[in-house]
């Protein structure tokens, strides 16, 4: 019994570290295709330049695609925030390799797509604190390596008003509960966070980043932000981030129950008829129900890693 829960504990590692991350580049592949569909209509509306990239940059931010206007910036309207869950645009940064959409929002199911915006929080491009959180250990971990990073390094944001090229000159290590890390600014900066250390989520760590002007001759300048009050609503889901998501308890109970059954049949019918056929058979529908149960305690577990 102690090798079989041993073994199990294990496959569980090896969901939680792998297996995520078929949902997530399965929702990438999709929202690739639609960012870039939205990215074109905007162009052919309002003529900016940006043009869509499939491929990390090697170098520096110089690299990265940049807006060549052919409508005043005054006159272009601020693209819509899309809704929770949909992609919002690329995330860019060359020292961890990381190339990926994010999506606005920072539910559970939000970060299972990939990094997220928090709601409430300016738009990257325009003036403010613009926060996108995204996993460390699972779900493809964007942000894996986020603690290699040094000022200076970039981080570019691309959406479909331009790109967007940012310096991080900070890194802090807080608290789950200090949420005024996404506090508005004067300036345009972003913020990163994710769980610190790897596989935990007592605490966070927060990359600060400030926009620099691009070098073009037509850049994509930072607007000022929509009016919003949902700084309050952004506060609040980086608290909830280390909390449990109590709907997914029952589920996963009623799952392991599930799978406990089918293991001790398997059990049963093998020591009855030691066969590998018997063995073969009792397989396939164990993890058949192993798997969900699997997604479900994952899911019920805090979220913030």
């Amino acid at each position: 019994m102690l090798v079989t829960v041993g073994i199990l504990i294990l496959l569980f590692v090896v969901y939680q570290l792998w297996g995520t991350g078929l949902w997530t580049e399965r929702a990438q592949a999709a929202m690739r295709h639609d960012f870039t569909a939205e990215q074109q209509q905007y162009q052919r509306e309002y003529g900016t330049g940006a043009k869509p990239t499939t491929s990390v940059p090697r170098t520096s931010a110089s690299t990265a695609p940049r807006t060549t206007t052919t409508i005043p910036q005054a006159v272009r309207p601020a693209p819509p925030i899309p809704p929770d869950g949909q992609a919002e645009g690329w995330i860019t940064i060359p020292k961890i390799g990381l190339h990926m959409i994010f999506v606005e929002g920072v539910t559970r199911d939000d970060l299972m797509k990939g990094p997220g915006h928090y709601p409430g929080t300016p738009m990257p491009g325009t003036i403010g604190n613009a926060a996108i959180a995204g996993h460390r250990t699972t779900y493809l971990h964007p942000f894996g390596d986020v603690d290699k990073l040094q000022p200076g390094d970039d981080i570019i944001i691309q959406t479909v008003a331009g790109s967007f090229d940012y310096k991080m000159y900070q890194q802090l290590i807080v608290k789950a509960t200090d949420t005024w890390v996404v506090n508005n600014t004067p300036d345009a900066e972003i913020t990163l966070t994710s769980c610190h250390p790897k596989h935990y989520a007592e605490h966070r760590i927060v990359i600060k980043a400030r926009l620099v002007p691009a070098k073009s001759a037509k850049p994509a300048k930072p607007r000022p932000p929509a009016a919003s009050s949902g700084k309050s609503r952004a506060q609040a889901l980086l608290a909830d981030g280390a909390s449990v998501q109590q709907k997914s308890l029952t589920p996963s109970i009623l799952w392991g129950t599930i799978a406990a059954l089918v293991g001790l049949a398997w059990w049963w019918g093998f020591r009855r008829w030691r066969h590998p056929a018997t063995w073969v058979a009792g397989v396939v529908p164990f993890l058949i129900v192993l798997f969900p149960f699997y997604v479900y305690l994952e899911r019920a577990l805090p979220w913030g890693y």
